[in-house]
Protein backbone atom coordinates (compact mmCIF):
# COMPACT_ATOMS: atom_id res chain seq x y z
CA UNK A 1 0.00 0.00 0.00
CA UNK A 2 0.98 3.61 -0.65
CA UNK A 3 0.04 6.71 1.29
CA UNK A 4 -1.21 9.13 -1.35
CA UNK A 5 -2.50 12.45 -0.06
CA UNK A 6 -4.89 11.39 2.72
CA UNK A 7 -5.57 7.80 1.71
CA UNK A 8 -3.90 4.41 1.68
CA UNK A 9 -4.21 2.95 -1.81
CA UNK A 10 -2.58 0.20 -3.91
CA UNK A 11 0.38 1.36 -5.99
CA UNK A 12 -1.69 0.97 -9.17
CA UNK A 13 -4.15 3.59 -7.94
CA UNK A 14 -1.57 6.32 -7.37
CA UNK A 15 -2.22 8.83 -10.16
CA UNK A 16 0.32 11.68 -10.41
CA UNK A 17 -0.78 14.49 -12.71
CA UNK A 18 1.47 15.29 -15.69
CA UNK A 19 1.17 18.90 -14.50
CA UNK A 20 2.76 18.09 -11.15
CA UNK A 21 5.63 20.53 -10.57
CA UNK A 22 7.73 17.68 -9.20
CA UNK A 23 7.59 16.18 -12.69
CA UNK A 24 8.32 19.46 -14.50
CA UNK A 25 10.82 21.13 -12.21
CA UNK A 26 11.84 18.69 -9.47
CA UNK A 27 9.86 21.14 -7.32
CA UNK A 28 9.59 19.03 -4.21
CA UNK A 29 11.30 17.54 -1.18
CA UNK A 30 11.74 14.04 0.21
CA UNK A 31 12.97 11.96 3.12
CA UNK A 32 14.08 8.35 3.48
CA UNK A 33 13.59 6.74 6.89
CA UNK A 34 15.24 3.50 7.97
CA UNK A 35 13.04 0.89 9.62
CA UNK A 36 14.52 -1.60 12.08
CA UNK A 37 12.31 -4.15 13.82
CA UNK A 38 9.21 -2.46 12.44
CA UNK A 39 10.08 0.95 13.91
CA UNK A 40 11.24 4.22 12.36
CA UNK A 41 14.89 4.92 13.18
CA UNK A 42 15.79 8.44 14.38
CA UNK A 43 12.36 9.67 13.30
CA UNK A 44 12.62 13.04 15.04
CA UNK A 45 15.77 13.95 13.13
CA UNK A 46 14.15 13.09 9.82
CA UNK A 47 11.03 15.11 10.66
CA UNK A 48 13.13 18.14 11.62
CA UNK A 49 15.00 17.95 8.33
CA UNK A 50 11.75 17.50 6.38
CA UNK A 51 10.28 20.58 8.06
CA UNK A 52 13.42 22.61 7.33
CA UNK A 53 13.49 21.56 3.66
CA UNK A 54 9.79 22.40 3.33
CA UNK A 55 10.20 25.80 4.98
CA UNK A 56 13.27 26.76 2.93
CA UNK A 57 11.66 25.87 -0.42
CA UNK A 58 8.31 27.31 0.75
CA UNK A 59 6.20 24.17 0.48
CA UNK A 60 3.43 23.69 3.05
CA UNK A 61 3.33 20.16 4.42
CA UNK A 62 -0.20 18.72 4.13
CA UNK A 63 0.09 17.10 7.58
CA UNK A 64 1.34 18.15 10.97
CA UNK A 65 4.38 16.14 12.05
CA UNK A 66 2.27 14.32 14.63
CA UNK A 67 -0.29 13.36 11.98
CA UNK A 68 2.41 12.40 9.51
CA UNK A 69 4.10 10.16 12.05
CA UNK A 70 0.82 8.39 12.77
CA UNK A 71 0.27 7.87 9.04
CA UNK A 72 3.75 6.48 8.46
CA UNK A 73 3.41 4.07 11.37
CA UNK A 74 0.11 2.90 9.90
CA UNK A 75 1.76 2.49 6.49
CA UNK A 76 4.51 0.33 8.02
CA UNK A 77 1.92 -1.82 9.73
CA UNK A 78 -0.24 -2.16 6.63
CA UNK A 79 2.77 -3.37 4.64
CA UNK A 80 4.06 -5.60 7.46
CA UNK A 81 7.50 -4.00 7.14
CA UNK A 82 10.11 -5.17 9.63
CA UNK A 83 13.36 -4.11 7.96
CA UNK A 84 13.60 -1.62 5.14
CA UNK A 85 12.84 1.99 4.32
CA UNK A 86 10.00 4.46 4.17
CA UNK A 87 10.21 7.00 1.35
CA UNK A 88 8.13 10.17 1.48
CA UNK A 89 8.00 13.05 -0.96
CA UNK A 90 5.99 16.24 -1.14
CA UNK A 91 5.75 18.34 -4.30
CA UNK A 92 4.37 21.85 -4.62
CA UNK A 93 1.43 20.38 -6.53
CA UNK A 94 -0.10 20.60 -9.99
CA UNK A 95 -0.24 23.73 -12.14
CA UNK A 96 0.27 24.78 -15.75
CA UNK A 97 3.98 24.79 -16.52
CA UNK A 98 5.33 28.15 -15.44
CA UNK A 99 8.29 28.96 -13.23
CA UNK A 100 6.50 31.18 -10.64
CA UNK A 101 4.72 29.42 -7.79
CA UNK A 102 1.03 28.76 -8.43
CA UNK A 103 -1.21 31.19 -6.53
CA UNK A 104 -3.03 28.49 -4.57
CA UNK A 105 -0.80 25.41 -4.54
CA UNK A 106 -2.08 22.11 -3.19
CA UNK A 107 0.96 20.06 -2.17
CA UNK A 108 0.98 16.41 -3.21
CA UNK A 109 2.26 13.86 -0.69
CA UNK A 110 3.22 10.28 -1.44
CA UNK A 111 4.89 7.67 0.74
CA UNK A 112 5.73 4.00 0.34
CA UNK A 113 7.78 1.28 2.01
CA UNK A 114 10.52 -0.95 0.62
CA UNK A 115 11.93 -4.09 2.17
CA UNK A 116 15.69 -3.71 2.41
CA UNK A 117 18.25 -5.76 4.28
CA UNK A 118 21.27 -4.20 5.95
CA UNK A 119 24.22 -4.13 3.49
CA UNK A 120 26.24 -6.60 5.54
CA UNK A 121 28.66 -7.64 2.77
CA UNK A 122 29.67 -4.09 1.84
CA UNK A 123 29.92 -3.07 5.48
CA UNK A 124 32.19 -6.04 6.08
CA UNK A 125 34.33 -5.89 2.94
CA UNK A 126 34.27 -2.17 2.13
CA UNK A 127 33.75 -0.28 -1.13
CA UNK A 128 35.87 1.64 -3.61
CA UNK A 129 35.48 5.28 -4.57
CA UNK A 130 36.71 7.85 -7.06
CA UNK A 131 36.94 11.62 -6.66
CA UNK A 132 35.19 14.23 -8.80
CA UNK A 133 34.43 17.95 -8.89
CA UNK A 134 31.32 18.88 -6.92
CA UNK A 135 29.49 21.13 -9.37
CA UNK A 136 26.06 21.01 -7.73
CA UNK A 137 24.13 24.05 -6.55
CA UNK A 138 24.91 25.66 -3.19
CA UNK A 139 21.96 24.38 -1.15
CA UNK A 140 22.96 20.75 -0.74
CA UNK A 141 21.56 20.87 2.80
CA UNK A 142 18.04 20.78 1.35
CA UNK A 143 16.69 17.31 0.54
CA UNK A 144 15.01 18.17 -2.75
CA UNK A 145 14.01 16.08 -5.75
CA UNK A 146 16.77 17.65 -7.88
CA UNK A 147 19.09 14.65 -7.84
CA UNK A 148 20.31 14.44 -11.44
CA UNK A 149 23.86 15.54 -10.48
CA UNK A 150 23.92 12.76 -7.87
CA UNK A 151 22.62 10.22 -10.37
CA UNK A 152 25.20 11.23 -12.98
CA UNK A 153 28.06 11.13 -10.46
CA UNK A 154 27.05 7.72 -9.17
CA UNK A 155 26.83 6.31 -12.69
CA UNK A 156 30.18 7.85 -13.62
CA UNK A 157 31.75 6.14 -10.61
CA UNK A 158 30.25 2.81 -11.65
CA UNK A 159 31.48 3.35 -15.22
CA UNK A 160 34.97 3.91 -13.79
CA UNK A 161 34.81 0.61 -11.93
CA UNK A 162 34.16 2.13 -8.48
CA UNK A 163 31.22 1.93 -6.10
CA UNK A 164 30.77 5.63 -5.34
CA UNK A 165 32.09 9.14 -5.85
CA UNK A 166 33.73 11.44 -3.32
CA UNK A 167 33.04 15.05 -4.26
CA UNK A 168 35.28 18.07 -3.72
CA UNK A 169 34.78 21.79 -4.34
CA UNK A 170 38.01 23.41 -5.45
CA UNK A 171 39.91 20.71 -3.60
CA UNK A 172 37.81 20.69 -0.42
CA UNK A 173 36.10 17.33 0.24
CA UNK A 174 32.33 17.60 0.68
CA UNK A 175 30.36 14.32 0.54
CA UNK A 176 29.35 11.39 -1.68
CA UNK A 177 26.51 10.82 -4.14
CA UNK A 178 24.03 9.70 -1.47
CA UNK A 179 25.98 9.67 1.79
CA UNK A 180 28.35 11.62 3.99
CA UNK A 181 32.10 11.01 4.01
CA UNK A 182 34.45 10.67 6.97
CA UNK A 183 38.11 9.81 7.38
CA UNK A 184 40.43 8.89 10.20
CA UNK A 185 43.75 10.72 10.37
CA UNK A 186 46.17 10.47 13.32
CA UNK A 187 43.50 8.45 15.11
CA UNK A 188 40.99 11.32 14.87
CA UNK A 189 37.77 11.64 12.88
CA UNK A 190 37.37 14.32 10.22
CA UNK A 191 34.27 15.27 8.25
CA UNK A 192 32.95 18.33 6.44
CA UNK A 193 30.90 20.68 8.64
CA UNK A 194 27.12 20.59 8.33
CA UNK A 195 26.68 23.76 6.30
CA UNK A 196 24.96 24.43 2.97
CA UNK A 197 27.49 22.37 0.99
CA UNK A 198 26.45 18.95 2.32
CA UNK A 199 23.29 17.16 3.36
CA UNK A 200 22.98 17.10 7.13
CA UNK A 201 22.85 13.33 7.41
CA UNK A 202 20.82 11.76 10.21
CA UNK A 203 23.19 8.80 10.36
CA UNK A 204 26.09 11.28 10.21
CA UNK A 205 24.84 12.87 13.43
CA UNK A 206 24.45 9.48 15.12
CA UNK A 207 27.97 8.43 14.13
CA UNK A 208 29.50 11.66 15.43
CA UNK A 209 27.75 11.16 18.77
CA UNK A 210 28.97 7.56 18.92
CA UNK A 211 32.50 8.68 18.06
CA UNK A 212 32.51 11.16 20.93
CA UNK A 213 31.17 8.48 23.27
CA UNK A 214 34.16 6.36 22.22
CA UNK A 215 36.35 9.35 23.14
CA UNK A 216 37.47 9.96 19.60
CA UNK A 217 38.55 13.46 18.72
CA UNK A 218 36.01 14.73 16.17
CA UNK A 219 36.74 17.53 13.68
CA UNK A 220 33.78 18.96 11.75
CA UNK A 221 36.24 20.93 9.67
CA UNK A 222 36.89 21.24 5.92
CA UNK A 223 39.81 19.17 4.68
CA UNK A 224 41.50 18.94 1.33
CA UNK A 225 41.65 16.40 -1.44
CA UNK A 226 45.37 15.90 -0.81
CA UNK A 227 44.60 14.76 2.75
CA UNK A 228 42.94 11.63 1.42
CA UNK A 229 46.47 10.34 0.90
CA UNK A 230 47.03 10.64 4.66
CA UNK A 231 43.86 8.78 5.62
CA UNK A 232 44.38 5.83 7.93
CA UNK A 233 40.74 4.83 7.43
CA UNK A 234 37.75 6.17 5.51
CA UNK A 235 34.05 5.41 5.46
CA UNK A 236 30.66 6.69 4.35
CA UNK A 237 27.57 7.11 6.49
CA UNK A 238 23.93 7.11 5.46
CA UNK A 239 20.43 5.82 6.07
CA UNK A 240 20.81 2.77 3.83
CA UNK A 241 24.60 2.26 4.06
CA UNK A 242 24.97 2.77 7.84
CA UNK A 243 28.79 2.85 8.24
CA UNK A 244 30.45 1.41 5.15
CA UNK A 245 34.27 1.38 4.90
CA UNK A 246 36.01 2.88 1.87
CA UNK A 247 39.07 0.75 1.13
CA UNK A 248 40.29 2.42 -2.07
CA UNK A 249 40.13 5.96 -3.47
CA UNK A 250 41.18 6.65 -7.06
CA UNK A 251 42.72 3.16 -7.13
CA UNK A 252 44.92 3.91 -4.10
CA UNK A 253 44.29 1.52 -1.16
CA UNK A 254 43.24 2.92 2.21
CA UNK A 255 44.50 1.00 5.28
CA UNK A 256 46.14 -1.60 3.01
CA UNK A 257 42.75 -2.19 1.40
CA UNK A 258 40.93 -3.39 4.52
CA UNK A 259 38.42 -1.76 6.90
CA UNK A 260 40.27 -0.25 9.85
CA UNK A 261 39.86 -0.78 13.61
CA UNK A 262 38.16 2.55 14.37
CA UNK A 263 35.63 1.92 11.61
CA UNK A 264 34.95 -1.48 13.16
CA UNK A 265 34.50 0.13 16.58
CA UNK A 266 31.98 2.56 15.19
CA UNK A 267 30.12 -0.19 13.34
CA UNK A 268 29.81 -2.17 16.56
CA UNK A 269 28.59 0.89 18.45
CA UNK A 270 26.04 1.56 15.71
CA UNK A 271 24.75 -2.02 15.84
CA UNK A 272 24.28 -1.61 19.57
CA UNK A 273 22.53 1.70 19.02
CA UNK A 274 19.95 0.09 16.74
CA UNK A 275 19.47 -2.82 19.09
CA UNK A 276 21.22 -5.52 17.05
CA UNK A 277 24.36 -6.09 19.14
Amino acid sequence: MYLYQHQFVPKEEVAISPDDRGYYFGDGIYEVFRVYNGELFEAEGHYRRLEKSAADVRICLPYSIKELHERLIELIQLNHLQEGTVYIQVTRGSALRSHPFPSQPEPVLMAFTTEMQRPIHKMDQGITAVTADDIRWLRCDLKTLNLLPNVMAKQDALDRGADDVIWHRNGTITECSASNFMLIKNGELWTHPANNLILHGITRDVVLKLARQLQLEVHETPFLLDELKLAEEAFITGTTVEITPVISIDNVPIAQGFPGPITRQLQQAFRKHIGLA
